[in-house]
């Protein structure tokens, strides 16, 4: 019998959760466990014959975990399901450094395609583990790769959401990109928001007297204060579908004619709309607030990318290109 996927999967949740319900009870009757779990007995009784090959790396009989099939299919038997050999469950578990890197690359590929109530599992996880092989004597340091996040990343989130449930300020040292500084500012924390894959602490700023959204990546340091909230309490935004910005008229929709040369900027800045054009370009929809930022990043970008809309904004593009290439002559 071939066992689908989706069969497979149920099967090694129910066996996560069988295993510690018979360690902590000790003896539970076939029907007792089956209707724990909402099954038919027949399937805890098949799941328990799987059972019988998980134990400890060797699959040397004293390494598996046995299961007393003998009271649950002979005539004669009490219908008692006991596990034995499984011991070592119930000691606190202990990683080798290369166990951890394993468990913690495979926990940073789950988080890229986990819904938000799996990422926060996810999260905790982590932040356990990397807290653990960061302070270890013998744990080595974990290198995510090209995963988002890393463990201070991990750390910064947890600390950020402790300050915002206790109330208490934080000041941030942050990288502002749209003037490409580098700033220092107390914030009153309200939450972690998450939108176009990036966590963001949702804060009122006391130097904008403004709520603020500032990416966790780009924050330098935060360094969580002893004096509580100068705010009422509030919870953190709800994003919804439309994305992160809030027109006013201080922001500006800028539409650029991307090559595919610059079409990195999509996976680094928030945008409003992507449109695949032939041969690899993109027409992208950015949120400007400060211009002084755009020619900025058009001028690193020349000449893959121009502005198609609004035309004023090409002009003074092509005018900053001209003045910037004068001072080679």
């Amino acid at each position: 019998m071939t066992t689908s996927p989706a069969g497979a999967r149920d099967q090694v949740a129910r066996l996560l959760t069988l295993v510690p319900f018979l360690h902590s009870r000790g003896k539970v009757r076939l029907e007792d466990a089956a209707e724990a779990l909402g099954v038919p007995p027949e399937q805890v009784l098949a799941d328990l014959k799987v059972l019988l090959m998980c134990g400890l790396p060797g699959g040397y009989p004293d390494d598996l975990i046995d299961v007393d099939l003998d009271a649950l299919e002979e005539p004669e038997g009490d219908g008692v399901i006991r596990v034995t050999n499984a011991d070592y469950l119930a000691r606190p578990l202990r990683l080798t450094p290369t166990e951890a890197t394993a468990i913690i690359v495979a926990l940073r590929a789950l988080r890229g395609s986990a819904d938000g109530d799996t990422r926060e599992v996810v999260d905790r996880a982590l932040a356990k583990l990397e807290a653990a092989a960061a302070h270890g004597a013998e744990a080595p340091a974990i290198d995510p790769g090209e995963a988002p996040g890393g463990p201070d990343l991990v750390r910064l989130e947890a600390d950020l959401a402790r300050a915002a449930a206790d109330a208490r300020q934080v000041r941030l040292h942050y990288f502002v990109p749209s003037r490409d500084e580098q700033s220092e500012r107390v914030v009153d924390p309200r939450g972690i928001v998450r939108a176009h894959g990036f966590a963001y602490l949702d804060a009122w700023c006391h130097s904008a007297e403004a709520p603020r959204l500032f990416r966790l990546d780009r924050i330098q340091r935060a360094e969580v204060l002893d004096t509580p909230i100068q705010t009422e309490p509030a919870p953190p935004r709800d994003l919804g579908p439309e994305g992160l910005f809030e027109r006013s008229a201080d922001t500006t929709v800028v539409t650029l004619a991307l090559e595919p040369a610059a079409r990195w900027i999509v996976e680094y800045y928030p945008t409003d709309d992507v449109r695949p054009r032939r041969g690899g370009r993109l027409e992208v929809d950015l949120v400007v607030a400060d211009e002084r930022w755009l020619q900025r990043l058009l001028l690193r970008l020349a000449p893959h990318a121009r502005v198609l809309a609004p035309s004023d904004i090409q002009e003074r593009y092509l005018q900053a290109a001209g003045d910037t290439l004068r001072l080679y002559d």
